[in-house]
C-alpha cells in the first residue's frame, strides 16, 4: 500500500498518533457536517473537525452502553498533551460509573449556588448596615406618613411640631421657628435610642418646656412600639426606651386643672360671652357649655350632622367613633341663627377688616410678640373654612366677667359639675358627654335612646339658663352681630 502524501488529510478510519501537523491537515469530508480523528495514545480522545473548519478536542466513551461525548476545548487553546491528560481523567470517571456531564452540571450548579449565597450574604450585610444606620428622623417620617390616616388633624400637627428642626424664618411676624422637643433625637441612630438616651433628653428639654416634653414622650412611646413591631425594624427599636421611670420623672407630672363654672358664675359668663361681636364664636362657646362636648367634637360639626326633625346632633366621638346628642331648644336656636357659609356649622368668619389674609398675619404677629390680638381677630381661619381657635375670644370674655383661667375644656368640666345640682342619673350626663361607660351594668345592660337622653338634657339646659338669668321662652340672640 502506498504511503499517504505529507500534505494529505489523515485517514479518519484509522487511529492516529496526534501531532500538530496531523491536526493541521485534518479536513472534514465533503458532504458531512463533522468528522473525528481518533488518537492512539489516549483512546478516548478525538479531534473533531466541522465543515466550516473549526477544530476541537473531544472526549468520547461509553457508559451503561450509551455513547458519551464531551467537548474538551479548541485545539488552539489546548496542547495535545493537556488534551490527552483531560481525556484520561474523564476516562477514569467513566470507569468509576460517573457521567462527566452530570458531574460538570453539578459543579456548575454548586458554583452558581455559591455565587448566589455570596450575593445574598452581601445583600444581607448591606441591608443590615443600612438598617443599623437608620436615623430616628428617617423612621419617624415613615411612621407619620403611615399612621396619618388614623389620626386627627391636631394629632398629626403635634407629631410634626414635636420633631420639626426649627430655625426656619417665620412667614409673618419675623423671627424663626423653634425646634420641636424631639428634634435633638431625630439625628440619632434608631438602634442607639435607648432608655439612657431618652432620659438624658428628657432632663435637658424639660427644663424649659415640661408640658411639651410630656406630650413628646407620649408620642415617642407610641412611635417606638410601632417601630419594634415592624418586620424590618425588629431588634433595632427598643419599645420600652420611652417608658423608663426616670424619663417620666424628668418630664414631671401634669398638674390637674380644676377650672369650672360655679352656679353663681353662670350669669356673668353668659352675659360676657353673648357680648362677643362674632356670633359664630358666641354660639360655639354657649353650645360647648350646654352640650358638655369636647372642643373638636363640636368644632367639627357639619350641617349634615344636625337633625332638626329628630332633634339630634351626630358627633365624632373618640371613644365610640360617633354618638348622638340631643338637640335642646336653646342650642337649636343658636344653630338656627348661624350663617350657612359652607359645610361647617361653626364656620370661619371675617374679622373687622373683612380680609382673611390680614387676620392671619395679625394673629401670627401677636403670637410672636406674646401680645393679645384685637378682639375682632380672635377667629383664625383654616383652609377648611371652619372655626379652629376660639380660645382668645373666650379668654377675653372671661377676663371681662372676672373669670380668668377658665379654659374651653373647663366648660366641659362645668357641664358635668353643674349636673350634680339636679336629680339626674350620673350615667346620663356621662353618655351625653361621651365618657366611656363605667361598670358592668353601664357597659353591658343599659341602653338609653335619644329621646330618653333628651328628657334629662332639656332639664339640664333649662336649669343652667335659669341660673344664668336667661328666659327660655324668649330666647336671646346668640351674639351682637355676625
Amino acid at each position: 500500500m502506498a504511503r499517504p502524501r505529507r500534505d494529505a488529510s489523515p485517514d479518519l478510519a484509522q487511529r492516529c498518533n496526534l501531532t500538530a501537523g496531523a491536526i493541521e491537515r485534518l479536513a472534514c469530508p465533503t458532504g458531512k457536517a463533522q468528522a473525528f480523528l481518533r488518537d492512539t495514545e489516549a483512546p478516548s480522545l478525538r479531534v473533531r473537525v466541522t465543515s466550516a473548519g473549526a477544530k476541537s478536542y473531544v472526549f468520547e466513551s461509553k457508559l451503561n452502553r450509551k455513547n458519551i461525548r464531551r467537548t474538551i476545548g479548541d485545539v488552539r487553546d489546548w496542547t495535545i498533551e493537556k488534551a490527552r491528560g483531560e481525556a484520561r481523567r474523564l476516562a477514569v470517571l467513566v470507569d468509576n460509573g460517573i457521567d462527566p456531564r452530570e458531574l460538570e452540571r453539578e459543579e456548575a450548579d454548586a458554583r452558581v449556588a455559591a455565587v448566589e449565597r455570596k450575593a445574598a450574604a452581601e445583600a444581607a450585610a448591606s441591608a443590615e448596615s443600612a438598617a443599623q444606620a437608620l436615623t430616628v428622623g428617617e423612621v419617624w417620617r415613615r411612621y407619620v406618613d403611615e399612621r396619618r390616616p388614623h389620626w386627627g388633624e391636631r394629632s398629626y400637627l403635634d407629631h410634626l411640631k414635636s420633631a420639626q428642626d426649627g430655625g426656619v424664618p417665620r412667614k409673618r411676624g419675623g423671627g424663626t421657628t423653634k425646634p420641636g422637643p424631639l428634634a435633638p433625637l431625630m439625628s440619632m441612630r434608631l438602634i442607639d435610642l435607648d432608655s439612657a438616651a431618652v432620659e438624658a433628653w428628657a432632663m435637658r428639654e424639660a427644663k424649659d418646656r415640661p408640658a411639651r416634653v410630656r406630650l413628646a414622650l407620649r408620642l415617642l412611646k407610641a412611635f417606638l412600639r410601632w417601630a419594634a413591631a415592624e418586620p424590618d425594624l425588629k431588634g433595632r427599636a427598643d419599645p420600652a426606651a420611652a417608658s423608663a421611670k426616670k424619663a417620666r420623672e424628668a418630664a414631671g407630672k401634669a398638674k390637674a386643672k380644676n377650672d369650672y363654672l360655679q352656679r353663681e358664675q353662670l350669669g356673668p359668663w353668659f352675659d360676657s360671652v353673648r357680648r362677643i361681636p362674632n356670633a359664630v364664636i358666641a354660639a360655639y362657646l354657649q353650645c360647648l357649655l350646654l352640650t358638655g362636648a369636647r372642643r373638636e367634637e363640636l368644632g367639627s360639626l357639619r350641617w349634615e350632622d344636625v337633625n332638626m326633625q329628630w332633634r339630634g346632633l351626630s358627633m365624632r366621638d373618640k371613644i365610640e367613633g360617633e354618638r348622638m346628642v340631643p338637640l335642646t331648644p336653646y342650642v337649636a336656636h343658636l344653630l338656627g341663627s348661624l350663617p350657612r357659609r359652607n359645610e361647617w356649622v361653626f364656620s370661619s368668619v371675617k374679622g373687622i377688616s373683612g380680609d382673611a389674609g390680614n387676620i392671619k398675619r395679625r394673629m401670627r404677629y401677636h403670637a410672636a410678640k406674646g401680645t393679645v390680638a384685637p378682639l375682632g381677630d380672635v377667629a383664625r381661619l383654616s383652609a377648611t373654612g371652619r372655626l379652629v381657635e376660639p380660645s382668645i375670644a373666650h379668654r377675653r370674655a372671661c377676663a371681662a366677667a372676672g373669670l380668668e383661667g377658665l379654659t374651653l375644656h373647663g366648660l366641659r368640666r362645668s357641664f358635668a359639675s353643674l349636673c350634680e345640682w339636679l336629680d339626674i342619673p350620673g350615667g346620663i350626663s356621662a353618655q351625653i358627654q361621651g365618657h366611656a361607660p363605667q361598670g358592668v351594668r353601664e357597659q353591658n345592660y343599659i341602653r338609653r335612646p335619644l329621646d330618653l337622653l333628651r328628657v334629662h338634657h332639656e332639664k339640664i339646659e333649662a336649669w343652667i339658663l335659669e341660673q344664668a338669668g336667661i328666659k327660655v321662652g324668649g330666647v336671646a340672640e346668640a351674639g351682637a352681630n355676625d
